[in-house]
């Protein structure tokens, strides 16, 4: 009885989500229904210590301050000064304005940690000026997609704050780890971005007059614009990753900096405050709800014996260690289509970690190798969320078979990242011992 019920739970959820139920309560309710067919009215008291242990964890503050800064940069248009800023620099670079908004998608990405506002923010600026000096279509729509998804693997990202306790790994040591990788990734992103437009210069070609600035106008402007965001990433992440302070005191520093900044660039309103914290409370109620029920539908699973039977049923099919990440990291990719990241992130992890920590992985690179599996089947068609993200800001003449084309070889570059972070976990584990902080 008890396998037989946590098993039916995985295909009762998946039919929930196809009908069209949202995620959250589709968790909650199939929690809800096993649990009460496990252990009758204790289930109540279960799902009720599952609520308290959501609302007292103090790594989940650090969402809502996240989002909040996602939102005040995208609407304050300190993005807008950043793109001109990274592009000054880069305008005699082959592909310049693709470069541009790689760069602006790592830099974005390092300062909020939201996905959706980083491809809807670099989308906006970057899609009429490629259009604009004729840049490839597909081109276009493959690097959009792929500088926003950055948001994924560039720490500081709701991801992890997510995946973290979870996983009981350090939010610390998982920003650490992503690191690299990320960077690496944004690195592959600008070599093809370079490369493509050197081999076929009509995919992206060079401004034909660029403005002749000198470089004290240069230093100037990129003092101006990059400096001040650069000092809001040290507050964020550095804070994080020095031990200086935990995920959500250095949240807040970055909240109250996006103000400053906003305050400082003159583009403060109470209108563009006003809006940011109804984005910002918007989606927070969002993650929070899918956090709660993920918690409600793991614990359910594991009272019922559901981890027995797996870790059962991998020793049946005489799966090694290598056998079991593999096929976890293949589930995820395919739970990637249909699912939105951190949705996956609850329904897997819980599953995961103990299985692949039985067979001595080390936890920190089996979350970061998990990132970037999920990152990839974020741009992956037909289901790619970054290409719906897409889809609602550019204009018609870029079609979704544009979009699917373009985004292939990103998707080759983000292989590429994920057979290094496998080749060399050193990728991953040698900044987090370096740092060694505290665990939060």
């Amino acid at each position: 009885m008890t396998s037989y019920v946590a098993f039916l739970m995985f295909p009762a959820l998946l039919i929930l989500i196809l009908a069209g139920f949202p995620i959250a309560f589709s968790m909650i309710s199939v929690a809800l229904v096993a649990g009460y067919l496990q252990f009758g009215d204790g289930v109540i008291f279960q799902l009720l210590s599952k609520m308290d242990d959501v609302a007292t964890n103090s790594v989940l503050a650090a969402v809502p301050l996240f989002i909040f800064i996602g939102a005040m940069l995208e609407r304050s248009g300190i993005a807008e000064r950043l793109f001109d800023a990274v592009h000054v620099w880069t305008r005699r670079v082959p592909g310049s304005l693709g470069v541009s908004a790689v760069l602006l998608g790592t830099i974005f990405a390092a300062a909020s940690g939201v996905v959706g506002a980083t491809e809807t923010v670099i989308g906006m600026l970057a899609v009429p000026i490629m259009l604009k000096h004729a840049y490839d279509k597909s081109l276009i729509s493959g690097t959009i997609c792929a500088s926003g998804s950055l948001g994924t693997v560039i720490p500081p990202s709701i991801t992890v704050i997510v995946l973290a306790p979870v996983a009981n790994v350090s939010v610390g040591d998982l920003f650490a780890g992503l690191l690299f990788p990320g960077l690496v990734m944004a690195a592959l992103f600008i070599a093809y971005v370079v490369g493509i437009a050197m081999l076929k210069p009509a995919f992206a070609p060079r401004e034909e007059e660029p403005p002749v600035l000198s470089i004290s106008q240069k230093i100037r402007m990129t003092v101006f614009a990059l400096v001040p965001t650069m000092a809001l990433i040290f507050t964020v992440l550095g804070t994080i990753l020095l031990g200086i302070a935990t995920p959500t005191e250095a949240a807040a520093c970055g909240a109250a900096g996006t103000l400053i900044l906003s305050l400082a660039y003159r583009t403060f309103t109470w209108g563009i405050l006003w809006n940011a914290l109804r984005r910002t409370a918007s989606i927070t109620a969002m993650i929070l709800l899918i956090v709660l029920g993920g918690n409600m539908f793991a614990g359910v699973f594991f009272a019922s014996g559901g981890m027995d039977s797996v870790q059962s049923l991998l020793s049946t099919l005489g799966l090694s260690g290598a056998g079991a990440v593999t096929a976890i990291l293949v589930l995820a990719f395919l739970a990637g289509f249909v699912l939105d990241l951190i949705s996956v992130v609850l329904i897997l992890i819980p599953l995961a970690m103990p299985i692949v920590t039985g067979y001595g992985v080390d936890p920190v690179w089996f979350a970061v190798t998990f990132l970037v599996v999920l990152q990839t089947s974020y741009l992956t068609p037909p289901m790619a969320p970054s290409i719906f993200y897409l889809r609602a800001i550019t204009p018609p003449e870029i079609t979704l078979r544009h979009m699917y084309r373009g985004v292939l070889p990103f998707i080759g570059m983000q292989l590429v990242t994920l057979v290094l972070v496998i080749l060399f976990p050193g990728l991953v584990l040698w900044l987090p011992e370096q740092m060694s902080g505290p665990s939060w």
